[in-house]
């Protein structure tokens, strides 16, 4: 059987991976759940080499599928017709059961959107954000001292993008930066993000803001740079470790 099929998904695709034979779960009865992955990019770039390791990694230590979400990219697009993708997405799985949603930078708004916009369901079992992009406008003043030490992102190369991608729609829309979304039903929600990523401070106002009695988790490697955990470094073995063992922890409680 081949590891990996493809549809066409309401202008975009979604394609399957399965596990690996003779990996966890990856043979006899499958286990319950299953996982459901939007790639980063800045809603410009598709998705790439790094990605796919971390999916077949997470398809053979959960023993689970993993269905990417290969949602339309801007221009030619935006937040409408992602919302638009994500709704299908959820009619497509709903038999599926109980899934686990992960997303990388702006693969992680999409994350946090659409586990707010079925809160209270119980069809998202659990939440992994992988330096997301929490708030697109970019106005956390803290920002600032991060972004003098971040490698790879600046906020006025993001900034346009963003505007894109709203479309004519308010950043601080909670549609649209999930950060001002309704946070008190999360479920279990682990958040990881290097400290020299000018994601980080949003990801601690996340964390702030949840009630205190969410069951989300931040961790912040100190030293590293974007998407840490798609690296080939030890705290990226680290990250993809710990996202394993969330994903685990939230599919078989």
């Amino acid at each position: 059987m081949p590891r990996t099929t493809t549809a066409p998904l309401a202008g975009g695709e979604v394609v399957t991976v399965r596990p690996a034979v003779g990996d966890a779960g990856g043979a006899g009865e499958a286990p319950p759940g299953a996982l459901v992955y939007l790639h980063g990019g800045a809603f410009v770039n598709g998705i790439q080499p790094q990605h796919w390791t971390l999916v077949g990694h997470l398809a053979d230590v959960t023993g689970r599928e993993v269905h990417v979400a290969r949602y339309p990219l801007a221009p030619a697009h935006d937040v409408r017709d992602a919302r638009t993708y994500l709704s299908a997405l959820h009619e497509r799985l709903a038999p599926v059961g109980s899934l686990h949603v992960l997303g990388d930078s702006a693969g992680g708004t999409l994350a946090l959107l659409h586990a707010q916009a079925h809160a209270g369901e119980g069809s998202v079992a659990g939440l992994t954000l992988i330096a997301p992009w929490l708030d697109l406008s970019l106005d956390n003043p803290a920002i600032e001292a991060v972004e003098r030490r971040d490698p790879w992102l600046t906020r006025a190369g993001m900034r346009p993008i963003a505007s894109h991608w709203a479309a004519g729609e308010p950043l601080l829309d909670p549609r649209v930066s999930p950060l001002y979304g309704d946070l008190s039903a999360l479920p279990p929600t682990l958040v990881l993000v290097g400290s020299r990523d000018i994601c980080r401070p949003d990801c601690e106002r996340l964390v702030a803001l949840a009630p205190s009695t969410a069951d989300l988790t931040l961790h912040v490697e100190t030293g590293s740079p974007h998407d840490y955990p798609l690296l080939p470094t030890p705290e990226g073995r680290r990250g993809r470790d710990a996202i394993g063992a969330h994903v685990l922890r939230t599919l078989s409680g």
